[in-house]
């Protein structure tokens, strides 16, 4: 045994480094997994406010850092140099300096990180052990400042401060010290003035808060169950009125126009009877909506503008083929960053100028992947037993017949969240090992309205996992998979539905794969981080009450239930993660091999909720390769 499996068994004696390399080894794809999961040569762009240089992330010692070029010249350095982790997220704070974030080993208590553009000046603005920072307000059209949301004071409340950018000097803009009905989100009016924030009332509802003056105190607008929604976006233009997102009267949320002066919504810009609709765009310099996009099975726009359709009529008439996003642009919004992408690609990198139409190439994502060699992402639906539509993706291996094949079910994680169509390495690397793949947007997905997702609620391991197993039932049906060779394999809450399919239905699955699952509903809820737990009446009401609910809640935890897991099992986990702690990991990999079953574990101990380190990404999926080729053939 080598000196880190040794580390690694002293620190989490459970952890089986041995067999993980053995699977590792097993792994003998045509296409190495490095190409599908090594960080991007350049990706990131974004161009300064002032429209004269460009950034980047790209890597140095094999973690993502920050470069930066001048556009006239061509002159670029390096100006950040981490090397314990990649920096997740930057941003242009004026047009000197830049900020960044970081955490610790995925603990994900960010600091807030300002350094200039010629890699003078790095600074940590948020020095606060055990402290998490949020961005609120980046203050695009103001310099020198940010504004961040701090659990400095109380470690489950944030509160919005504002940030100089030269001193380091915080300043408190409002309190947060109900800890019964907490302020859960803040935002500012367009002069960079905190005068709208949300409050939990009671645990399950909602209070929109306003004021006319930042000196002034919070009146509540409106309280909703937090069934319904009424979300601000930003403020009018004058900073009278309010954008919102709301679902209020209707199923799926439109976009609407708020007069909090009346608390009454006045005008609907847009709604879609099948699909949520929450984000609005605008010009920050010409003080016009620009367009609404949505996601039906794949992203959806609907302009506002002339200008910026012009311009997107333009980038598809140059980039044909792929979907195109306007990603960064100057002050003048005249030089934009371009993103392309697809199901099949990754994409690409361009500067355009919007005054002559020139389009130039920066960089392509990922070029070890070509794009004629991945595969195609369909959408599909099938109905559940109990009559709802439930929308999901088929992906096939590139040039087989849909007939008799290994498939990999691969439930997202949230749970209230959705897939979506675009490149997914993970689908695109188990399509190139062989394996169809299926990704289901069971009920409780979001983005199809508010009755199919309150159709989750304590629905954990019951009707959101029959969903899941009537899409393999529908697969079997059609003839595309091999009943004899499905698996299973999610993240977080996929992990939670691998566990839980392998548990409740060990007929249909070969083996499975849990990547920072939850396996105990009592002790997930016990270990949340403290910022959550504002939050906890919610839970109860949406998972279920550990009291109230204890037989149903011992009922869909997987870790009761070891008893009826036969298929070999593989579990990943990050040993800092906050949302996921080990400890649900740990419990059902010693119940599983009190039972006698395979499980081979996976620890990391520089990892949180999912791993970013591309070192432990590579074993993770060579062993995830040779896990599925060594029970599926």
């Amino acid at each position: 045994m080598s000196q880190s499996q040794q580390s690694i068994k002293s620190q989490f004696p459970l952890a089986d480094e041995e067999e993980i390399q053995a699977l590792v080894a097993l792994d003998n794809g045509t296409k190495p997994v490095e190409h599908f999961f090594q960080n991007p040569e350049q990706s990131d762009y974004k161009v300064s406010p002032d429209g004269q240089y460009l950034s980047w992330m790209a890597p140095y010692q094999d973690r993502m850092n920050v470069y930066v070029r001048h556009i006239a010249t061509g002159a670029e350095q390096r100006i950040t140099s981490r090397t314990d982790r990649d920096i997740p997220g930057y941003f242009w704070a004026d047009a000197d300096r830049l900020i960044y974030v970081q955490d610790d080993g995925g603990d994900e208590n960010y600091h807030v990180y300002t350094i200039r553009r010629d890699g003078a000046g790095e600074r940590d603005l948020t020095p606060f052990p055990g402290v998490k920072a949020d961005i609120i307000d980046d203050l695009k059209d103001i310099d020198g400042e940010i504004i961040v949301g701090l659990n400095k004071r109380n470690e489950s409340l944030f509160e919005p401060y504002r940030l100089n950018l030269d001193t380091g000097e915080l300043t408190l803009l409002a309190e947060n010290t109900d800890e019964e009905n907490p302020i859960s989100d803040w935002m500012t009016d367009h002069d960079g003035r905190i005068r709208v924030a949300s409050r939990m009332k009671d645990g399950v509802n909602v209070s929109l808060l306003y004021r006319d003056m930042e000196q002034d105190d919070f009146r509540v607008l409106q309280t909703v169950d937090f069934k319904n929604s009424l979300s601000p976006l930003f403020f009018t233009f004058d900073n009278q009125q309010l954008y919102m997102s709301s679902n209020l009267g209707r199923d799926t949320s439109a976009i609407i126009r708020y007069n909090p002066h009346t608390a009454e919504e006045v005008e609907v810009l847009y709604s879609n009877p099948e699909y949520d609709v929450h984000n609005l765009h605008y010009s920050h310099k010409r003080k016009v909506l620009t367009g609404i996009t949505y996601t039906s099975w794949k992203r959806q726009m609907v302009f506002l503008d002339e200008t910026v359709e012009r311009i997107y009529n333009h980038l598809y008439q140059l980039l044909p083929g792929y979907e195109v996003a306007l990603t960064s642009h100057d002050r003048a919004e005249q030089v934009f960053i371009v993103r392309t992408y697809s199901d099949r690609s990754l994409g690409a990198y361009y500067l355009y100028n919007a005054a002559t139409g020139a389009l130039t190439k920066l960089a392509e994502v990922s070029p070890a992947l070509d794009e004629n060699e991945m595969a195609a992402m369909k959408p599909v639906t099938y109905t559940s037993r109990d009559g709802l539509t439930i929308h999901g993706y088929l992906t096939l291996p590139v040039g087989v017949e849909a007939r008799n094949l290994p498939v990999v079910i691969n439930p997202h994680g949230g749970p209230w969240h959705r897939d979506s169509w675009g490149f997914n390495p993970e689908v695109q690397l188990l399509a190139n090992r062989g394996y169809a793949v299926f990704q289901i947007n069971f009920r409780g997905s979001t983005g199809y309205g508010r009755e199919f997702w309150q159709k989750s609620f304590k629905q954990w391991g019951g009707t959101m996992q029959d969903d899941i197993t009537d899409g393999v039932q529908w697969l079997i049906g059609k003839g595309i998979a091999d009943p004899a060779r499905i698996a299973i394999y999610g993240g977080s809450y996929g992990g939670y539905a691998t566990l839980a399919g392998v548990a409740y239905t060990p007929q249909l699955y070969r083996c499975a794969i849990d990547y920072v699952g939850v396996s105990n509903l009592f002790s997930f809820m016990q270990t949340i981080p403290p910022y959550w737990k504002p939050y906890l009446d919610m839970m109860y009401e949406m998972v279920g009450h550990p009291e109230k609910d204890a037989e149903a809640m011992r009922a869909a935890s997987p870790v009761y239930h070891v008893d009826k897991i036969t298929a070999p099992l593989f579990i990943v986990q990050g040993a800092k993660d906050p949302r996921v702690n080990i400890d649900e990991s740990d419990q059902i990999v010693k119940a599983l091999r009190a039972h006698g079953v395979q499980v081979p574990y996976l620890v990391k101990a520089n990892e949180g909720h999912g791993f970013r380190n591309q070192e432990n990404k590579f074993e993770f999926y060579k062993a995830m390769c040779g896990f599925l080729r060594k029970n599926m053939g």
